[in-house]
């Protein structure tokens, strides 16, 4: 009997019982989906997030006052509140003591506000960055229309501003906006450049409703103390010359602002680095335990529907002893029959596995339709979860096929 025929003989008993199989399947669907499904979440999210942190790609990294990952405790956060700022002369202490830092920028950030032009308002929703002219190159966030803010501009702080793509299709639908007088915060500033469209899934979808002004102009206007009272940090980017020196530049930028800032040899950072690979780990670091959780609970699954699997073929031994009979009768060997059965659990957790699978690919991507995160489909999941239903399949097909490949013919045959 060759193999070609086992397989068939296989095929054909799975889609004679249909009822018995689509049942037998449930539980591998669940299984399979819940593995896939919250994966596949992950991975949409990771996804979106390494391109987005390639804002700041893989030449540049940040420094902060606040720690990158956030605060893991109250005390965390008392202890990152006693940190002194930073400061745009900390940032010209980089550019001219850090010989591996090709461009250093600084930022101010202040959120909540509008634009107004002649009537018409923006949402009250606009971010204002106070920043240098590096800020356009390190945050990958360029100038389309007319030109960035210049070291002229930082110096004299003057009012000029350079807006985001929505901003200027809400207040300009029909006119350059070029040179044209707005009110931001109620303040007047003239428009020298639109940002070109850049998307976000992390900033309320999109980096459209920015506006860049010089940082000197944000300091005269807001001041180093915001609205809640707490003391203003700068935020300083600092491009390596390449990406190769990144590891380098971190280190000669910590010494450089230890030193400044009076931190002793035996004290820990007051100050903090991330880029977009140490924003990655962490992500990966939060995402872990869901990623056990997840797939400790479809494991379970499928061991439940596994068992369920062997019952059932249990059960279709003893219905098809009669056939069993038949074939070892006309030359059947053991190992055929025991072929026959196994492959049967085999190829029913495989159908099962390829219906979760494309079930948790669809439930893992479902709110990338409400949302503007990309879809993604990992598809080394298929393999991993089409591996797990194949090992199911196997350990508990097992029993009923070697029950089967023992019958004795003679009995099998009188089996009524």
């Amino acid at each position: 009997m060759s193999s070609f025929d086992t397989l068939s003989m296989s095929v054909g008993a799975i889609f004679s019982n249909k009822l018995r199989s689509s049942l037998t399947l449930v539980g591998i669907v669940a299984g399979v989906a819940s593995i896939i499904a919250v994966m596949t979440a992950i991975s949409v999210v990771q996804a979106t997030m390494e391109q987005e942190m390639s804002v700041l790609g893989s030449q540049v990294f940040q420094v902060q006052k606040w720690p990158a990952g956030g605060f893991h405790s109250s005390e965390e956060r008392r202890e990152a509140m006693k940190r002194p700022p930073l400061t745009i002369e900390d940032a010209q202490l980089i550019r001219d003591k850090v010989p591996t830092a090709e461009i250093v920028g600084a930022e101010l950030w202040s959120f909540g506000y509008t634009v107004e032009y002649k009537g018409e308002s923006t949402n009250p929703n606009i971010t204002i960055c106070g920043g240098t002219p590096e800020y356009s190159a390190n945050n990958t966030h360029y100038v389309g229309l007319g030109r960035n803010i210049s070291q002229m501009d930082v110096r004299s702080a003057r009012h000029v501003v350079v807006i985001g793509k929505a901003i200027a299709g809400k207040l300009f639908p029909f006119t350059d906006p070029i040179d044209k007088i707005i009110r931001l915060d109620g303040r007047k500033y003239k428009v020298i450049g639109v940002f070109d469209v850049k998307k976000s899934a992390f900033r309320g979808g999109s980096f459209e409703n920015y506006c860049l002004i010089p940082i000197t102009c944000f300091l005269k206007t807001y001041g180093m103390v915001d609205p809640q009272g707490f003391e203003r940090s700068v935020n300083i980017t600092v491009r390596a010359k390449s990406p190769d020196l990144v590891d380098d530049t971190i280190e000669q930028t910590r010494q450089v602002l230890r030193q400044a800032r009076g931190v002793k040899p035996n004290e820990p950072d007051n100050f903090d680095f991330f880029n977009s690979k140490s924003l990655i780990t962490q992500f990966n670091n939060m995402t872990r335990g869901v990623k056990i959780a997840a797939f400790v609970v479809g494991i379970i699954a499928l061991v439940v529907a596994g068992i369920g699997i062997m019952n059932i073929m249990l059960v279709s031994v003893t219905e098809r002893t009669k056939e069993i009979g038949i074939r070892k009768s006309i030359g059947a060997k053991p190992a055929n029959i025991l072929l026959q059965f196994l492959l049967e659990a085999v190829i029913l957790c495989n159908l099962g596995g390829l219906v979760g699978v494309a079930v948790g690919f669809g439930l893992g991507n479902v709110f990338t339709l409400f949302t503007a995160f990309e879809v993604n489909v990992p598809l080394q999941w298929t393999f991993i979860g089409l591996g797990f239903c194949s090992m199911v399949g196997i350990s508990f097909g097992l029993l009923p096929a070697i029950k089967a490949s023992r019958l004795n013919p003679i009995d099998a045959l009188r089996y009524e």
